[in-house]
């Protein structure tokens, strides 16, 4: 999250979306906020309002409801995707302002279907970002801890482990779990639960 953001020059002045409230996405608010970006949380849900405006977004917008594009055609510099589905890329494209860039660094599961009309007009971008390398992943921890910004997580248990995943299928967490390692119990890995015993066998 923090390579996009760094790379695009967020900061005072920009406008940032971040598109979807997750394990990456409420770790991109933070950062967006405290490099001084007006910050928008776009996600399918209300029920992620209170937490984007509470880890610092000035705005949420629902996006399953009609009209919740009203007011924002064409204001943001940076809309970074988060979701690992298909989306209406040109629907997110129109919400750009000129030279504004749609970084994806979730992976949809389809091809992307984009109109070119869509990328001529206000000279818009579609891009792509991973992580850093060494020094900016050694910046990025800086920046955090002089910010205070982390993840916010649940930390489990290996008996746990099947449930998070049903969890995590079903977007029922904040925002991402932790495997408390020291809860697998050492053994030949038959009696561990199936998450752990299909990656060792793996």
């Amino acid at each position: 999250m923090y390579s996009p953001l760094r790379h695009w020059k967020v900061g005072p002045g920009r406008r940032v979306a971040f598109l979807g409230m997750g394990g990456v996405g409420h770790v991109g608010v933070k950062i967006a906020r405290a490099l001084g970006a007006h910050t928008t949380v776009l996600d399918v849900t209300e029920d992620k309002r209170e937490d984007s405006l509470r880890l610092g977004a000035d705005d949420f917008r629902v996006t399953a409801v009609d009209g919740w594009t009203s007011g924002i055609q064409r204001t943001f510099d940076l809309i970074i995707c988060t979701v690992p589905a298909s989306i209406d890329i040109d629907l997110y494209l129109d919400l750009l302002a000129t030279d504004g860039t749609l970084v994806l660094i979730g992976v949809p599961n389809r091809p992307l279907e984009v109109s070119a009309i869509s990328l001529i007009f206000n000279r818009r971008s579609i891009a792509g970002s991973l992580i850093g390398g060494v020094a900016e992943t050694q910046e990025m921890l800086d920046f955090c801890a002089q910010h205070g910004i982390g993840a916010e997580v649940e930390v489990i248990g290996a008996g746990d482990l099947d449930v998070a995943y049903e969890r995590v299928r079903a977007g029922d967490v904040k925002f991402r779990f932790v495997l408390d390692c020291a809860t697998i119990p050492p053994s030949d890995g038959s009696q561990l639960p199936p998450a752990i015993r299909l990656r060792e066998e793996f």
